[in-house]
């Protein structure tokens, strides 16, 4: 879509035929619905149905923090479509905007110039639905396929700042049931519901890696223990409520960055970068970079408005793009890796009792939440002196 308003030829190859769900958490995050609404496609979302998440529960131990985040370009609200709804939203805007939109193919190898020494790749094959294998030649080739992307195996984009995965995640989809954004933290545990569209709610529990040979033997018995052990007030609603979609879980919630870019093609959301989903961070910063992408090609100093055949100008917006990537996710992935250790410490209750009773602080608190601010821009001189011994 953006690439598209900016003025180049782009053609969108989609391997699911649309609309279509697919394995996701939902939560996008202020700073995620504020792109949406720059782009203009948010009053798509709300028409949808989707409810607007302006009102935050967490409950941990002894602790309740209700509030919400600051707002972010006039945006206060969160929203959680189905990706059924966001990606038939965000497809018609690519279309709209001059994208050419081909779904149901699906990219089965790439097409790499001969006579390239750098190996840089021209093109694409992909399966069309009638099973005839096409091509199509690019300048730039933009892998947006995710955690075990294709685009990435092929042209072998290495791996670094890897961690081992720590948390695996079941969920299903709940109607007749009333939530607002709901948390829930117990030692080793995790809880949250968040509100979808068609009055669903979308409650996802959360295990540590280690016990998932276990829970697999009893996925859905252990999934509801969760929910009664770590949210007790929630589960006394779901046991009046209908359970309403397929219940799904994964344990292969990997922790890295890939390269971003080489010699014709870059990476972007999932494909280059992947972390835990307890965070929710994950279509908030695939937006973010989609954005950055467009920026770095459109909007360097050093390049100008990038003429994709000029292989060193593509080359110095490609990496400026891999560079302010990792600088700007960064922050939010080793947030990311401290908050899914499911490790709710002494000391963070003692953060968390102090925050709870101040509603600037719990302002402050959910902006963190967001990826707004750092953790350690949380600790303002209001915060440190509540937790400083008189």
């Amino acid at each position: 879509m953006l690439l598209a308003r900016a003025g180049y030829r782009v053609l969108l190859l989609e391997r699911a035929r649309l609309p279509s769900d697919t394995l996701s958490t939902l939560y996008i995050h202020q700073p995620g619905i504020a792109r949406l609404a720059r782009w203009g496609v948010l009053p798509e979302i709300v028409a949808s149905g989707c409810p607007a998440l302006d009102h935050a529960v967490y409950r941990a131990a002894d602790v309740c923090i209700e509030g919400c985040a600051p707002a972010l370009d006039g945006i206060r609200s969160a929203y959680a479509p189905r990706r059924q709804v966001l990606d038939t939203v965000l497809a018609k805007a690519a279309v709209a905007s001059g994208a050419e939109l081909r779904d149901g193919c699906a990219v089965v190898d790439l097409v790499v110039d001969p006579q390239a020494e750098d190996g840089r790749v021209v093109g694409v094959q992909y399966r069309m639905p009638s099973g005839i294998v096409a091509s199509a030649r690019a300048r730039l080739i933009v892998g947006a396929d995710g955690m075990r992307s294709l685009v990435a195996h092929l042209v072998r984009a290495d791996k670094y700042a890897v961690h081992r995965r720590l948390t695996c995640a079941f969920y299903t989809y709940w109607g007749d049931i009333r939530t607002s954004f709901e948390l829930y933290e117990e030692p080793g545990r995790w809880v949250a519901a968040i509100p979808t569209n068609e009055q669903l709610t979308l409650v996802v529990t959360y295990f540590p890696q280690q016990e998932i040979g276990a829970i697999r033997t009893q996925a859905l018995h252990s999934y509801m223990e969760n929910i009664r052990r770590t949210a007790p007030q929630l589960h006394e609603r779901i046991l009046s409520a209908r359970r309403a979609g397929r219940f799904r879980g994964t344990a292969d919630q990997q922790n890295f960055f890939r390269r971003a870019s080489g010699p014709g093609w870059v990476l972007v959301g999932d494909a280059g970068h992947h972390k835990d989903s307890l965070t929710a961070f994950g279509i908030s910063d695939a937006f973010c970079q989609a954005e950055l992408l467009v920026d770095c090609l459109t909007n360097d100093d050093a390049v100008g408005h990038s003429d994709l055949g000029d292989a060193r100008h593509l080359r110095i917006a490609l990496e400026r793009f891999g560079q302010e990537r990792d600088r700007l996710l960064m922050p939010g992935y080793q947030t990311t890796l401290s908050v899914a250790q499911l490790d709710l410490s002494p000391e963070r209750l003692i953060l968390l009792r102090a925050i709870q009773h101040s509603r600037e602080l719990t302002e402050r608190y959910f902006g963190a939440v967001a990826g707004m601010i750092t953790p350690q821009e949380l600790y303002t001189p209001d915060l440190l002196a509540l937790l400083l011994p008189k």
